[in-house]
């Protein structure tokens, strides 16, 4: 399995798991057994990378050895006895129980090498007590925990695979917690895709530094922490280079961010955490032992946060708020705001969220939002979709601010409408993120509907409110009638002039779909709007500008994708092809490039994927298959049973497509066939009268919607004995029934055998795959669907095009007058109709009456 299937599977385990536990609470176990497993697996290996054995483990590896636990504290800044590994718990079967996790963990509390307290300590606190809620006893916390270690225990924990399989796992695990933990979630994760935005950002402001100290005062899980520490790594020769400062109020949350850090590989003595009220105690401090004597507050690169929005507080005047003001006891979304920018370096940076109120409330806000404005401490704000964060439906904001800036003007963003939908909340899509960081690294002065510069006076005239829709309208325009053209037809030239982008790219085409009736309105010269555009000159010259834009597309991928995967670096990668893909467009109008690398992002989770298992494995993972794993109920007992197989790398269905074809149509055309038989019975079914029905009814269903094989079998048997069977008779169809049993009775066991049989084919071709079949098999499955995608593009534009202009046409082809004359004509029509009638003297008053409602005599 690779990381993502890994990680799905354990989450729908574990979910399946907890019970009636809390989300918010279980993944508090699940993520602490992780963490648990992580450290003990890092001690046993690395004594056996050193030629310990088993039994030499089992011999030193006690804590009354002091010599051991000494070397081992200080190799790693703890020491787990062999009793107390995780592989051991594993290995006492029957013999477990909840009391060894227990006598563990206050083992490992006893271990911790002084010189990492602040890094190990208390970090199980919160699994050590929450036991006890998972089971009503011993007897069944002990079931509850031998299922957990058995779940997590097929995640590695060492980085042999190249890439981080643990990081991802933990991470999708905390991101599934939070989609699941309902309001509980804000406390302790931020969306991966807000942390994306906000890492993308800071690394392109902290690119060329040599070392990075970064900061994030609410820290919950770590995840945007660590986010920001990757993305700031891929500039750095040395990841070891960044320091991380962590402050979380909540103990169990504050564990989290601990492990997280720490199960990324980044190093203790490169981890400062603290457990404790950010607004209520100002840290971090170079000592914080003593802050009588050795205060000195610590300045950083970068400081990111996302804290409790408009949370309450105790107001205090210190260094952090002087020259700002004070935010208001009942919201301290500007107190946390002061804070990160206090630690601030001067050539620093820091992202912040906020909810969306903070950019025009007034009062002690507004102060403290026009003092930002005038020290030009505010760079940038970006307006988020609604519903993006788990837990609240409220809108928010990322603002960037710097401690110095050479310019006083804000760049304000409204990334509002870019989003998909996703359950019950709103994600941002790759496109999204790409296009938000772009905009904010260029820094363009306008663009329309989505950004814009608007300087320090502009912000003075409107009384320091920066609510993004009086700087950035990106409401879609309502639709508007003209007067005119609805009475009388034609199509107004200022709705044809809002096509103009259309009408730059193709001068020749405005004036082959349209007729001037006046100098303001048009016609439509020809209904079939389709034709005109695709035989128009210029749309097939842009057509074919497309097409010489992404020629060799498809071998510059295959270059550095397949032939050259050994040189890769998996990480950038992406970069470096989205930006060849950006390079392309430089001279293309009307379609969107970041909807050329949406598809591109679409695919990358599947290519990336692959590279970093033929990477760590070489070409031959390749030519593995694996075994696909399901879990079944046999005998009231979950098992794990094989349900089929497929490539590691090289999925069955695509060496079935290619190398295969003529095994796999052979079998497709049957299973088609028993697809047919399905649909023939029941439209013999439903041919049948419900006479028909009663006279058949021991043939049928208890519903009366399926024929019954056996009784079909022996009613065919006796009309056959009986002679002469008429055409079309209930015999005739019953008789047909019967031999649609037959075939598909036949038909199942040629499937099912031919199933097998390709299957096995199958699993050979992928063994013996040569290095050339790989490559051109890796090609249709990485390359071939994103150039097909992104050459299809241009059509998408043109079906666009002519749905714009039929649209203009359809609006104003009926017209007031047009409907005036149908409705005089229906009149005269009905009042001719009302002469044929005849009644009694009242009823021909009554016809007369409304023959002067509808206009006749």
């Amino acid at each position: 399995m690779n990381k993502q299937q890994l990680a799905s599977k354990i989450w729908a385990s574990a979910n399946n798991m907890r019970s009636k536990i809390e989300a918010n609470e279980y993944k508090d176990y699940i993520l602490g057994f992780i963490f648990y497993k992580f450290l003990s697996d890092k001690e046993e290996k690395s004594l056996k990378s050193e030629g310990w054995t088993e039994e030499d483990l089992k011999e030193s590896l006690i804590e009354t050895d002091q010599e051991m636990v000494k070397t081992c504290q200080a190799r790693y800044g703890y020491f787990i006895s062999y009793d107390n590994l995780f592989s051991t718990w594993l290995k006492e079967g029957k013999d477990f129980d909840v009391s060894n996790v227990r006598d563990a963990l206050s083992a490992f509390k006893r271990c911790i090498n002084e010189n990492h307290k602040r890094v190990f300590d208390k970090i199980f606190d919160t699994l050590d007590t929450g036991l006890s809620k998972l089971g009503d006893n011993a007897g069944s916390q002990t079931k509850a925990i031998s299922s957990l270690l058995s779940l997590i225990d097929p995640i590695p924990m060492d980085n042999k695979q190249g890439y981080d399989v643990l990081g991802f796992i933990y991470e999708y695990l905390i991101s599934m917690f939070a989609a699941n933990a309902g309001k509980k979630a804000g406390e302790f994760y931020t969306p991966h895709e807000v942390s994306l935005v906000m890492s993308q950002i800071v690394a392109n402001h902290l690119k060329g530094r040599s070392q990075i100290e970064i900061y994030d005062p609410t820290s919950g899980s770590g995840s945007l922490l660590i986010n920001i520490g990757q993305s700031v790594a891929k500039y750095l020769d040395d990841k070891n280079k960044i320091k991380y400062y962590a402050q979380e109020l909540k103990e169990n949350t504050y564990s989290l961010t601990r492990m997280n850090l720490i199960m990324k590989d980044v190093k203790p003595e490169n981890i400062v955490a603290r457990n404790g009220d950010t607004l209520a105690d100002d840290w971090p401090y170079f000592d914080d032992g003593d802050k009588e004597n050795t205060y000195q507050t610590l300045w950083v690169d970068a400081v990111v946060s996302n804290p409790p929005y408009s949370q309450k507080w105790e107001p205090k005047d210190d260094a952090r708020f002087r020259n700002y003001g004070i935010a208001p006891k009942s919201k301290a979304d500007y107190a946390f705001l002061l804070h990160d920018l206090y630690h601030l370096k001067n050539d620093g940076i820091m992202t912040i969220v906020l909810p969306h109120g903070v950019l025009f409330r007034g009062g002690e806000e507004g102060q403290i939002r026009k003092n930002l404005i005038e020290n030009d401490n505010i760079d940038t704000i970006i307006g988020l979709p609604a519903n993006i964060f788990f837990g609240t439906g409220i809108p928010t904001i990322i603002m960037v601010l710097k401690k110095q800036r050479d310019n006083g003007d804000v760049l304000i963003v409204d990334a509002s409408k870019g989003f998909i939908k996703e359950g019950k909340n709103n994600k941002l899509r790759s496109c999204d993120i790409k296009k938000i960081v772009d905009t904010v690294i260029k820094r363009e002065k306008r663009i329309d509907k989505y950004s814009r510069l608007v300087s320090k006076d502009e912000i003075r005239k409107n009384d320091y409110n920066l609510n993004i829709p009086r700087y950035v309208d990106s409401s879609e325009k309502a639709e508007s009638f003209d007067i005119y053209a609805t009475m009388y037809g034609g199509i107004p030239n200022k709705e044809i002039d809002e096509l103009k982008d259309y009408w730059k790219a193709f001068p020749s085409l405005r004036n082959e779909i349209f007729s001037p009736l006046n100098s303001n309105f048009s016609s439509i010269k020809n209904n079939n709007v389709k034709e005109i555009i695709d035989s128009n000159r210029n749309v097939i010259d842009f057509i074919n500008s497309y097409s010489n834009a992404f020629s060799g597309f498809d071998k510059y991928l295959d270059e550095y994708l397949i032939k050259g995967f050994e040189n890769i670096n998996v990480s950038k990668a992406e970069s470096l092809v989205s930006q060849e893909i950006f390079n392309r467009f430089d001279n293309i109008s009307l379609i969107d490039k970041y909807t050329a690398y949406q598809l591109l992002a679409d695919r990358w989770t599947t290519i990336s994927t692959d590279l970093e298992v033929i990477k760590t494995e070489g070409i031959e993972a390749c030519r593995i298959v694996d075994p696909i794993m399901v879990v079944k109920k046999v005998k009231d007992k979950e098992t794990e049973v094989q349900k089929g197989s497929n490539g590691r790398v090289i999925p069955f269905d695509l060496v079935q497509s290619t190398k295969l074809l003529t095994e796999s149509t052979a079998l497709k055309d049957k299973e088609n066939r028993l697809t047919e038989i399905s649909n023939s019975y029941t439209e013999i079914l439903e041919e049948l009268s419900e006479d028909d029905k009663e006279e058949i009814s021991d043939l049928l269903s208890e519903e009366n919607d399926a024929f019954v094989s056996a009784q079909v079998a022996k009613e065919a048997k006796e009309i056959k004995k009986n002679g002469k069977i008429e055409l079309d008779s209930l015999d005739s169809k019953i008789i047909t029934v019967n031999d649609l049993f037959k075939e598909e009775k036949e038909l199942k066991k040629v499937i099912k055998n031919d199933s097998s049989k390709l299957e096995v084919l199958t699993e050979e071709t992928i063994k013996n795959l040569s290095n050339e079949e790989i490559s051109k098999l890796l090609f249709i499955k990485w390359i071939k669907p994103l150039v097909e995608a992104i050459n299809e593009l241009p059509q998408g534009m043109i079906k666009t095009l002519i749905s714009k202009v039929s649209n203009l046409k359809m609006k104003y082809e009926t017209t007031m007058v047009d409907l005036n004359n149908e409705i005089n004509s229906s009149e005269k029509e009905l009042c001719s109709l009302l002469d044929d009638l005849d009644g009694n003297e009242f009823d021909m008053k009554g016809l007369q009456e409304l023959k002067k409602l509808l206009g006749g005599e």
